[in-house]
């Protein structure tokens, strides 16, 4: 009975302990200006989700220094071989895997270059699994069959800075070498060890804890950010068009000849030959359209100026 009784002490404490760094989250405070959200009539109550949400672009505006640094990190993995990899739980981990399923048919990257991985496992996409969030082991045991190694770089998603998962993961990716980056809706630990920390403190949500509102925009918005700029410093687009992109669908096949149409000034009929003497290639046919010559000059001169077309074309990129 007194080993029980010890077991329920340290039980206590253990909760005690979690409800007190819980209660020292922005995330976890209420939110003043929504108090009474559930009187208000129907317009009101979206209008004032709605003004809470215009605060996210601001704060996430003035973590732009240190999402650049991010940035790089990832662009020199990827340039090495390496891949970027998300870590979460609920739904910082949706948004991860989210972001990392749409690179290959936005930018063409190569399936397993930019990989989601969620506590929990893909049954969590659909079905909340909240206990996941907290076995520390299982980040672990997910990067080691995924192989993360030194080349890697792992951002690490938590709106609460504490989700043990996600920080057990980070500590496990800095005993691998990997490059770390750690993304969060509160004030960091101060003994929080990653090599950039994004920290887009939105302030209290709408409804108290419910990180999926503006915390999950603001984690949207820094995502965004993240792959786009890496894709276009890695040369997926050219001007502001996705000339990377793989046309698997008859969507992505007319955008592929739209984009050939309003750069080289083509017919449909010419675009879409262009296009299959280009085995497809948006990059390689456009590449053929601007600097003339075959397929495999255009891939060799594309290849000497590391897949980037404005330099393959003389025009340095900044």
């Amino acid at each position: 009975m007194g080993e029980g009784a010890g077991r329920s002490r340290v039980s206590e404490a253990e909760t005690r302990r979690i409800l007190d760094e819980l209660q020292q989250l922005v995330t976890e405070q209420r939110n003043e200006r929504t108090r009474d959200i559930d009187l208000v009539d129907l317009e009101t109550c979206l209008r004032l989700i709605n003004d809470e949400d215009q605060r996210v672009p601001e704060v996430v505006r003035g973590q732009i220094p240190a999402i650049a640094r991010a940035v790089t990190l990832v662009e020199r993995s990827l340039r090495s071989g390496g891949r970027l990899v998300y870590l979460g739980a609920g739904t910082s981990g949706r948004l991860g895997v989210l972001d990392a399923s749409e690179c290959p048919p936005t930018f063409g990257s190569e399936p397993g270059q930019v990989v989601g991985i969620i506590a929990g496992g893909t049954e969590a996409l659909q079905r909340a699994q909240e206990g996941a969030e907290d076995r520390e082991d299982d980040a672990r045991r997910d990067l080691e069959a995924l192989g993360l190694e030194r080349h890697d770089t792992l951002v690490a998603l938590t709106a609460s800075r504490r989700t043990p998962y996600v920080v057990a993961g980070l500590r496990y990716a800095r005993t691998v070498g990997a490059a770390t980056v750690f993304i969060t809706c509160n004030t960091p630990p101060p003994d929080m060890e990653a090599d950039v920390v994004i920290a887009a403190v939105v302030g209290p949500e709408v409804l108290a804890g419910s990180t999926r509102l503006k915390s999950g925009t603001a984690q949207k918005l820094v995502l965004n950010m993240l792959s786009t700029a890496t894709m276009i410093r890695l040369g997926k687009v050219y001007e502001n068009l996705m000339v990377d992109l793989r046309p698997t669908s008859r969507k992505l096949e007319e955008r592929s000849k739209g984009i050939l149409m309003q750069l080289l000034g083509l017919a449909y009929t010419d675009a879409a030959a262009l296009l299959e003497s280009a085995r497809g290639s948006v990059k390689l046919a456009l590449f053929m359209g601007l600097a003339g010559g075959s397929a495999a000059e255009a891939e060799k001169r594309l290849a000497a100026a590391g897949g980037v077309l404005r330099r393959a074309l003389g025009k340095e990129p900044g």
